[in-house]
């Protein structure tokens, strides 16, 4: 006994040493590889002065400190990805209205430029510039003695803008008129929240249209909620995260707290750096655990957007409807860096709750053109959803129910392009001072026709698709001397597609009015109104509507991954993959 513990000391002070020894051959090796690391840097900065010295000594221009430098470190972050941004102080206030709230000074009302002059777009209900008059369609000539003329939105933007309560001076030409008009408005504090739209739609289903995830969105969600249980028994829910480009990643995991039980995974993030690497796990008890929902999203769903579907999807919580999101599976932190000056750089990938990552562009790797790629299908991996349904890495959120909203036609496009339905708008709601409510109002015939007259005079020329093809094919032709009878059948071709475009306005007559009616109700019911009138045309929107309306056998069908529901946005590889193995 005594020699077996004798040698069992002597065994673990032997094993003790070798683990001292391995931790400090740990500690020098990361020293190494740090100081390797400082030098590399080091030696580079001086790289860097060096140069920079020699072009500011001796170049034979006069040269701009401030631009070299800012086209050195644009020049270096455009390497990495789109997301990794050098902020300079000049544009701190914008970067914040961006990325972390909406709140600023102002007078309440989106601009646009045309034909090099500032017309409104949209004043927003209740606030200065709706309360002094200013309507869609008005020009801002000049703001506090500036003349607007060629210049662009954003320096407008920054002229309109200002202390809270201080005043700004405005000349303006109202739609259809040619007087100058002089305005004096005080500015308040303008905040355009991150839930833009709220609203009890049939059969108790409840909406909420969600736009960002800045500051206060987790917040206003959970108010939105309470309000739509408080006003009725509320049997479903849709959330619209459709174009939302996302923001905070804490208000994403705040927001899926709302709907699943405290504990769960929402989201983790893995960087190099090892500080950067967390799990975020819904803290508190949720405010809506059992209520159906559905949630919508497109090709304009991003980032945070992504994270809320994704583990809502993950968890088997929710249903998503629509087109597939953007694919974005990064995460981004701002640091100070001197003279007030900020860099925002990409920091880790995002996971969501079943271990995929949807980052959907390769930013290591380009094209032969410098363009970034797509994550190829055959790296693509599966994953499962709490249920066990398949889920897929690398390529956004994909619906569990696809739904596309159709793409306007050519004419359609061309007409808001050139703002003819804007102008139609503007023209209607000085001949009408007011229209039936949102639920009643509609563009008939009778208004549709007006419209055509109103057209008469204005340009509304445009070429398809189709046409440019053909141009490039006849000119192809002619350069390879092709017989006079293939030429003679492509001026044919020609002619029959400019008939066909002739009648595009009757072709297309229901998509039209259908955007006309939008542009109209804008005017008198603002925002609200716009996202109101466009319920009836929205098939997604009607698509969730009708899944959660009772009975919701097929929702719960979904969720249990039966029968065309178990695998969710297979890739086309791993499709022919399977089939060859069948």
């Amino acid at each position: 006994m005594i020699h077996y513990k004798m040698g069992y000391r002597n065994y673990r002070l032997s094993a003790n040493r070798i683990a001292i020894l391995s931790i400090v051959f740990l500690l020098f090796s990361a020293f190494i590889a740090v100081k390797d690391d400082l030098f590399l840097i080091s030696k580079n900065l001086d790289i860097f002065s060096s140069v920079y010295r020699q072009i500011s000594l001796n170049y034979v221009d006069e040269t701009d400190p401030n631009t070299l430098i800012r086209t050195a470190v644009d020049a270096m972050l455009d390497d990495l990805d789109p997301y990794t941004e050098y902020v300079q102080e000049t544009d701190v206030e914008d970067y914040r209205l961006k990325y972390v709230d909406t709140k600023y000074g102002g007078i309440g009302a989106s601009i646009f430029e045309r034909n090099r002059r500032i017309y409104i777009l949209e004043p927003y209900a209740g606030y200065p510039a709706d309360q002094a008059g200013l309507q869609a369609g008005d020009e801002l000539v000049t703001i506090s003695g500036t003349t607007l003329e060629n210049m662009t939105t954003s320096e407008v933007s920054h002229l309109l803008r200002g202390m809270d309560n201080s005043q700004v001076q405005l000349q303006v030409r109202k739609a259809g008129g040619d007087e100058l008009e002089g305005l004096t408005i005080t500015r308040t504090s303008i905040r355009q929240p991150n839930v833009s739209h709220v609203a009890m739609l049939d059969e108790g289903i409840g909406y909420i249209k969600l736009d960002k995830f800045l500051e206060q969105s987790a917040k206003e969600m959970g108010n939105a909620l309470a309000d739509l249980k408080r006003e009725n028994e509320l049997k479903g829910l849709v959330i619209d995260l459709r174009n939302n480009g996302g923001g905070i990643l804490q208000e994403a995991v705040k927001i899926v707290n709302l709907f699943v039980p405290q504990g769960e995974l929402v989201v983790s993030q893995r960087g190099k750096n090892a500080s950067k690497t967390h799990s975020y796990r819904t803290m508190a008890e949720p405010l809506a655990p059992e209520i159906p929902i559905a949630v919508l999203i497109n090709g304009h769903s991003a980032s945070a957007a992504e994270i809320v579907a994704g583990a809502l999807q993950d968890l088997d919580r929710a249903i998503v409807i629509g087109e597939r999101s953007f694919g974005k599976g990064l995460v981004q932190q701002t640091f100070n860096i001197p003279y007030n000056n900020l860099v925002k750089v990409t920091v880790a990938k995002y996971y969501t709750p079943s271990g995929r990552c949807i980052q959907a562009l390769d930013f290591i790797h380009r094209d032969t053109e410098g363009k970034y790629t797509r994550v190829s299908d055959s790296s693509i991996n599966s994953f499962n959803t709490k249920n066990g349904r398949v889920v897929y890495d690398g390529s956004g959120i994909y619906p569990d129910i696809s739904v596309e909203n159709g793409k306007y036609s050519p004419i359609t496009q061309t007409l808001l392009n050139r703002h003819l339905i804007f102008d139609y708008a503007t023209t209607f709601k000085a001949k009408n001072p007011r229209i039936q409510g949102i639920d009643k109002f509609h563009a008939d015939d009778i208004l549709y026709d007006d419209f055509i007259h109103f057209l008469e005079d204005k340009d509304y020329q445009y070429f398809t698709k189709t046409e440019e093809s053909l141009k490039r094919l006849k000119a192809q032709a002619e350069a390879e001397k092709k017989p006079a009878e293939i030429l003679q059948e492509l001026e044919s071709l020609e002619r029959k597609i400019y008939q066909s475009k002739q009648h595009d306005l009757i072709n297309h007559r229901e998509e039209i009015k259908e955007v006309l009616g939008n542009e109209i109700v804008s005017r008198y019911y603002y925002k609200e109104g716009r996202v109101t009138f466009s319920f009836a045309y929205d098939d997604q929107l009607q698509r969730a509507l009708n899944l959660l309306s009772t009975p919701i056998n097929e929702y719960h069908s979904i969720l249990a991954g039966e029968g065309q529901y178990k695998i969710i946005g297979r890739p086309e590889t791993l499709f022919a993959v399977a089939e060859t193995k069948n």
